[in-house]
């Protein structure tokens, strides 16, 4: 089972105004072949489909934690490309267009389907599609394409961090930088262990290190390029088995957190009435206000 908080990952600063053709961009990190939405799903299979948990629980514990984080990463970029189209239409009659700005964005599906939020899609508009989920059922097959779907994961990022200098984008890409480092190398430990093959010798790839990146330091400075979590108060602490000893990117000791970051608060999106979104005026709030007070 999976528990929800009302919580994200990291705060986001809420733009005056966005670019949405960095939206456009940033959705390749959500919907595309190495997007959020593909690890997320490429885990969540392979913990459902896991043969042998008791046996080799530790390899488990690490597919499922890092199942539920991904979880959270998909939220992290789904806000941010809500955020990245702030700003860019207007409210007025609809015989003067007040969305006549979208004409000139990339993905104007955006500003036609979901009233300008996240797509469950790339950068170029296709729907994200379940053949981007690898579950072989073999553990080193499956480790070792995770391994693999983070570092594509990695190269993604890097160029649309490069796309793109909106503070915005760049937060939540410094820090998906850092955590999919994390991922990588826990994914690169636990082939180690499975097969003797030190694989975390070719990291980072490509090769250049988070400090690098403006926005990715910071949440270097916060250590958690050297935290695994465990997504659950009580589940999947063997992942102690695989996340031990040091980092060696910087040589710090590696840590397992039982449960979750703190977390900021979800972004509260204004009311855009141009796209009759949420579509609840001053008088349907208060009459929806009195209904619920009923009977309490």
């Amino acid at each position: 089972m999976f528990k929800r908080l009302d919580r994200m990952q990291i705060a986001l600063t809420i733009p005056e105004h966005g670019d949405a053709n960095a939206a456009a961009a940033v959705q390749e990190l959500l919907g595309g072949k190495f997007g959020e939405m593909s690890t997320l799903n490429n885990y969540m299979f392979q913990s459902f489909a896991f043969r042998q948990k008791k046996k080799h629980r530790p390899f488990y514990d690490l597919v499922a934690s890092i199942t539920a984080e991904e979880f959270g990463h998909v939220e992290l970029v789904n806000n941010s490309i809500n955020l990245l189209t702030r700003g860019v239409t207007f409210t007025g009659d609809p015989d003067i267009a007040p969305l006549q700005n979208g004409l000139n964005k990339r993905n104007s599906y955006q500003f036609i389907a979901t009233a300008q939020t996240a797509l469950p899609g790339d950068s170029m508009g296709r729907a994200w599609t379940g053949d981007n989920v690898f579950s072989s059922g073999n553990l080193v097959l499956d480790l070792l394409h995770n391994f693999f779907l983070e570092l594509g994961a990695r190269t993604h990022k890097m160029r649309v961090y490069e796309m793109t200098d909106h503070p915005t984008a760049r937060e939540m890409i410094g820090y998906l930088l850092v955590r999919g480092g994390t991922h990588a190398l826990a994914y690169a430990k636990a082939l180690e262990i499975a097969t003797g093959v030190d694989v975390k010798k070719m990291l980072p790839v490509p090769d250049l290190d988070n400090s690098k990146f403006d926005y990715a330091r910071p949440y270097i400075d916060q250590g958690l390029d050297n935290i695994l979590y465990t997504w659950s108060d009580y589940d999947y602490q063997e992942i102690k088995k695989i996340w031990k000893g040091t980092n060696p990117e910087n040589g710090e000791p590696l840590q397992v957190i039982q449960g979750t970051p703190k977390g900021a608060p979800i972004p509260d999106l204004d009311d855009l009435p141009e796209e009759f979104a949420p579509g609840i005026d001053q008088d349907d709030y208060e009459r929806i206000a009195k209904k619920l007070m009923e009977n309490m």
